[in-house]
């Protein structure tokens, strides 16, 4: 880690639902590990950012067999394997909704901890295990596996404040430019998208 006074501050907007978003997940760890930057995590809902801003993505996905498609596939293991974390993708489940694991990860934004905890759970059990994101119950069981209540936390996730606040940060990433997940903001203004642009990321936090 270097030496600063003042740590850069990174902004990480996620959705568990996306591939891309669990290799940079823990990619820019690493690199907040050796540069001392602060990550706050920003659960969003990425449905609403494409609906709003990004509606090609459907149109893609429409056509699995398109060379884009095809080659971003292999791309995606190949990361994977460099990143050294599983990616046992597409699934059965393939595409969750993710909108209950993401007002879980609301519920928890207050504690950075806790919300870090859950969200590595979370990953492991769709992108490792092969597990529906999108069953309560699958998500309660991720919350208890990383030593949180997740029978609670599903209570949570149906309170009123607990759907604003996710609104509210996807509106918030949308604004301030998101079209997919991750969107990464270092030092609130400059923006970075996906996991191959976390190169430019530590550029950006080395020159702080």
């Amino acid at each position: 880690m270097r030496a600063n006074k003042l740590a850069a501050q990174v902004e990480f907007f996620y959705d568990l639902s996306s591939p891309w978003t669990r290799i940079a997940f823990h990619n820019l760890r690493a690199i907040a590990k050796e540069t001392g930057a602060q990550i706050r995590w920003r659960p969003f809902l990425v449905g609403g950012v494409f609906n709003a801003v990004n509606e090609d993505v459907y149109k893609s996905r429409a056509n699995p067999d398109a060379p884009k498609v095809r080659h971003s596939m292999s791309w995606l293991k190949q990361w994977a394997k460099l990143a050294g974390v599983a990616m046992n993708f597409p699934s059965e489940h393939h595409p969750v909704k993710s909108v209950i694991a993401m007002r879980v990860c609301c519920a928890l934004e207050e504690n950075q901890d806790k919300l870090l905890r859950f969200t590595e759970h979370a990953f492991e059990a769709y992108f490792t295990s092969r597990r529906n994101l999108d069953d309560p119950n699958v998500i309660a069981a991720a919350a208890d596996e990383c030593g949180l209540d997740g029978e609670r936390l599903i209570a949570q996730a149906g309170e009123q404040a607990t759907k604003d606040r996710l609104r509210a940060n996807t509106q918030e990433a949308i604004e301030r430019g998101a079209f997919g997940s991750p969107t990464i903001f270092v030092n609130e203004t400059e923006l970075y998208f996906g996991n191959d642009q976390l190169p430019l990321v530590k550029q950006a936090i080395l020159a702080f």
